[in-house]
């Protein structure tokens, strides 16, 4: 198969080598993706992935030397660079938005469950929901208070048709591409080629960036995230 005979291949940037080894053993279970390299800094991992072709890399925020932020947004300014899933707990908002602020294209927790980060890799890698829908709800409900706070003054484009503003709030609420299309009554193929389009006139990076967009520009607010009949229960 294709995709055993070129893996994902992922980079793991942990200070802490247990964590590492324990992310290695599961992530190099499977037979379409394979650890390349680890790294147990940021600056050492920038000093690696300079020569190395990679995927996907597993950041932990709170390094010695250079922090997982700080790599993040240098790696990221680089033309092809991977996509970066940040390593954090909830208990750490304000790390969170700087590195959604640098372009991390996904989060997870440390203690995250096996496959949902096996699941967390691949979807980042395809460019689709960079992490599962609901869980960046969840996350956003916890740092929506930061976003509303300290929100730039931006506006949406005029480029923006009433159906894509109509997809950028869906995603906003965490509604999966499925969900988007039974929503509007429409196939999943043009929910993708309408999120396409949204991530491309937001100047967004992918989904995360956009759902944040959405709450820079006041399409969406925190509070419409507790308890809405258009949004999926948590969980």
């Amino acid at each position: 198969m294709d995709e055993q005979a070129n893996p994902i291949a992922v980079a793991l940037v942990d200070d802490q080598q247990l964590v590492r080894a324990g992310f290695r053993m599961v992530i190099d279970s499977q037979p379409d993706l394979h650890v390349v390299l680890e790294a147990s800094d940021g600056q050492h991992a920038l000093t690696e992935l300079a020569t190395r072709r990679v995927d996907v890399v597993l950041m932990d925020v709170q390094m010695p030397r250079m922090d997982g932020i700080e790599a993040t947004r240098r790696l990221l300014a680089n033309p092809n660079a991977p996509k970066v899933v940040v390593l954090t707990t909830f208990d750490n908002d304000e790390y969170v938005m700087s590195a959604i602020r640098a372009g991390a294209s996904g989060f997870l927790l440390k203690d995250v469950p096996p496959e949902q980060l096996l699941d967390a890799i691949r979807t980042v890698h395809r460019g689709d929901a960079v992490i599962e829908a609901r869980a960046t709800r969840r996350l956003l409900q916890h740092v929506g208070p930061l976003l509303e706070g300290s929100a730039p003054a931006v506006q949406l484009p005029e480029e923006l048709t009433p159906r894509e503003v109509e997809v950028l709030e869906a995603m906003a609420y965490g509604l999966s591409n499925s969900e988007i299309a039974a929503k509007f009554h429409v196939s999943e193929t043009t929910v993708k080629t309408h999120v396409g389009r949204v991530l491309s006139k937001t100047k967004s990076r992918d989904r995360v960036q956009a759902v944040v967009f959405a709450f820079q520009v006041g399409l969406v607010r925190r509070a419409d995230l507790l308890g809405t009949a258009d949004c999926p229960p948590l969980g």
